[in-house]
Formats: C-alpha cells, structure tokens, sequence
C-alpha cells in the first residue's frame, strides 16, 4: 500500500483528497496512512461496501477507486481531471500487470490483451454526480464491481473516455492457490452480475476471448507463457464456476421450503 499511496502523492498539478478504507486489516495499514496523511476509515465486508463508503465521505468533485496493490503514473490524475473538464463523465484507465515468478508473467499477458477492449476494461474516475445517481457499486457484487457500474454508467448514457497514462498493477508472487480462491468468491457474484447484464457478460466469461484473437501475433512469440495463460485462466473458470454453483446451493438451501403451518 505504501507505494499505492506515494504515487498518490506524487501526483502533477492536482491537490488530492486521499480516503483509505480498511476492512479491519491486521498488518500496518492505519500507519501508512498516517504517515501518507490520508483520511482512514474502516469499512466492509467487501469492496463494493468500502468504496462507496470512501465516496460518502469525499468532499472533491471527482471520484477515482484504486487498490492497495495499485501504483498510478504520475499524470493519471491530471489527464482524468482534463478528460472531464471536456466533458467525459468517467474515464477509463489502462492497467499494466507485473510481478515475480511464471504465473505473474502470465498474468501480464494476459492484461497487455485487454487494453482498449471495451468489454474487458472498466472506469475507474467517475464525476461525482453521476456516481451519486447511479448510486455507487452494487454491494450484492463481489468482482464484477467495476464492470457494473462501468456498464450502468454506459447505460445511463454518460460518455467514457479513456487515457494513455497507466495504472501499474503489482501481482506480487503470483500463485495458483490465492488466485483460484478468489475467483471462487467472485464466482458467488456472477449469476447476478449476469442477470443484470447478460449480452455483455456472454462475452466477457469466454475461454478464448476476441482480445486474444487479436493480439494472436503477441501470443505467438511467448509461446510457453501463452499456454500458461490459457492454463491458468482454464483454472480460473473453474473455479469461478465452482463458485456459482456453490452461491446457487447455498440460496437453494436457505429459501423457505413453503410447506404449510403446523396446527
């Protein structure tokens, strides 16, 4: 997080209002963000819950939501103002992976894929009237988020821009266990997700995506971490569908049953 929260601080010619919202987390959090001088607060159980609390308590015209694992270049914030001010209503920013070891390498790829894909990338900066009308992240989503609210806010008719400067993405060491685990959670969301956005979301969860096929030239000159890719993410489908399953028994078990009274 501190690296997060120093690319914040070094952002060019913007005064920013810095809102970290912790889920009770047992590491140095609440230090960093007092040594970044940043607003903390603490909030749950999952993300969509967090950032919304973090934009009721922002005061600035504008929002932008990143991740502890996140750094921004130091012009992001600047060019999502200038994209505003010309009248976009949400921008979208392109992420770059990097991390240690094979499967962040893979990770890697596989983003560099998706920048300029409409379907794949998601509004991070949004002016805060129109976050305010959309009313914020649906917080019965956990992973598909940022895709929502991208998609209402496309819906509602507000124009999305994009811009060249980058959010860096650190994957860390990336490993299968972790990873896979948290597709299974985003999984518990994605029968949701997919009834309030059905079309988008049919090509969205394919194995071999458009973005793919047209960066096929790129695929072919990594051939190892290109089957590796495709490797991990046959694994996290699976997992992500293991994870509907389980959502779905779950709600299954849990419905009244509808028998009648006893007497």
């Amino acid at each position: 997080m501190d690296a997060c929260l120093a690319s914040l601080a070094d952002q060019a010619g913007v005064n920013l209002e810095v809102i970290v919202v912790d889920n009770s987390s047992s590491d140095s959090t609440g230090v960093i963000a007092e040594q970044h001088r940043c607003v903390l607060l603490t909030g749950g159980p999952e993300r969509s819950a967090q950032r919304n609390l973090g934009a009721r308590h922002a005061t600035g015209s504008y929002l932008l939501f990143v991740d502890s694992d996140m750094a921004l270049d130091p012009t992001v914030v600047e060019d999502c103002v200038a994209a505003a001010k010309s009248g976009a209503a949400a921008v979208i920013i392109p992420e770059v992976s990097f991390g240690e070891g094979f499967w962040a390498r893979c990770k890697q790829l596989e983003r560099s894929c998706y920048v300029g894909d409409d379907d794949i990338e998601a509004a991070r900066f949004y002016e805060r009237g129109l976050f305010l009308r959309l009313g914020g992240f649906d917080e019965q989503l956990n992973g598909p988020e940022d895709w929502d609210l991208s998609l209402r806010a496309a819906h509602a008719g507000a124009r999305i821009d994009r811009v060249s400067s980058t959010i860096k993405h650190d994957e860390g060491r990336l490993r299968l266990g972790p990873l896979l685990r948290k597709k299974y959670g985003y999984g518990t969301s994605y029968r949701a997700y997919r009834r309030k956005h059905r079309g988008t979301v049919d090509r969205q969860f394919r194995l071999l995506r458009p973005a793919f096929v047209r960066h096929r030239a790129a695929l072919a000159r990594a051939p190892v971490t290109s089957l590796g890719m495709f490797a991990m993410k046959s694994l996290e489908f699976a997992a992500g569908a293991a994870g509907m399953v389980a959502a779905m028994v779950s709600r299954r078990t849990r419905a009244p049953s509808g028998s009648g009274s006893t007497g």
